[in-house]
């Protein structure tokens, strides 16, 4: 049996060193634990990243804190495996980040002055450029889903000044996208004339929408994941109610769902 570290809630580095004593004690001693490698732990990392951004979203903190902890223990993970491999150590994990964090801040850590949020983004983007990265965009994930990975475009650029500075531009770029997208349909049937071109007229007009939230700050990825809640909050009332009074929704009418969607509207 395994000797379990005992709890300590006076400081960070003691907490820290007991998450470390008992994943090496896993490690070591766990089949399933033993098994793990990088990419078979990829996926369930990926899975605590979306519960914690779920929990986040609604505000749920003791959630929240369950999920950093899952979120922190896969960190680790990582780290340990790398170790065991001799490709680099926890220690170094840990100090890059510093350096880096401490390089990119001079105006906290040098003798560079800063004015405003806009100038700290700029010298952070020209800092990296400077450390060898060939393009403002090279940090963007190309996994990211598409809709965070415009914002991330657009933020990006934007630290290098390739923006609009007035919000009413960026709101006549909205309906100038509209209107090349709605030039794609024939208007009697609403039927796209070129599918293709449709489909790129659509996406211009997404890109230019998440510009201009991004401009009035919204983040349209949040905004869009609360209409999805929202929407799953709705629909499933109307299943529920549906299921009491012994309907299908397959016989209702549009009519009747709407009658219990607007009650579900009520309740929040």
């Amino acid at each position: 049996m395994a000797h379990t570290p005992p709890a300590s809630q006076h400081t960070a580095p003691l907490a820290f060193q007991r998450l470390l004593d008992v994943l090496y004690t896993l490690r070591v001693e766990c089949p399933w634990d033993k098994k793990q490698t990088m990419e078979s732990l990829r996926h369930l990392t990926i899975e605590e990243l979306y519960e914690l951004t779920d929990a986040i979203l609604d505000h749920d903190y003791p959630e929240i804190k369950k999920e950093l902890g899952d979120v922190m223990m896969h960190l680790v993970f990582y780290a340990r495996i790398a170790e065991e491999e001799n490709k680099f150590s926890l220690v170094e994990v840990l100090n890059a980040v510093c350096d880096k964090l401490i390089s990119r801040h001079p105006h906290i850590y040098g003798d560079v002055s800063v004015e405003n949020e806009e100038q700290v983004k700029s010298n952070w983007e020209a800092l990296k450029l400077k450390e060898g990265n060939t393009s403002v965009l090279s940090g963007v994930p190309k996994g990211l889903p598409a809709l965070v990975k415009a914002y991330r475009i657009q933020d990006k650029v934007r630290g290098v000044g390739f923006d609009w500075e007035d919000k009413k531009e960026v709101w006549k770029k909205v309906e100038e996208e509209l209107a090349e997208f709605k030039t794609e349909f024939n208007i009697e049937d609403h039927k796209a004339i070129d599918t293709e071109k449709a489909e790129a007229e659509f996406g211009d007009l997404l890109f230019s929408l998440i510009n201009y939230a991004r401009h009035v700050g919204i983040n349209p990825e949040n905004a869009l994941e609360r209409t999805n809640k929202k929407f799953i909050h709705r629909f499933t009332y109307i299943e529920q109610k549906a299921q009491q009074n012994n309907q299908r929704l397959q016989d209702m009418s549009l009519a009747e769902m709407d009658v219990y969607w607007n009650e579900a509207k009520k309740q929040r």
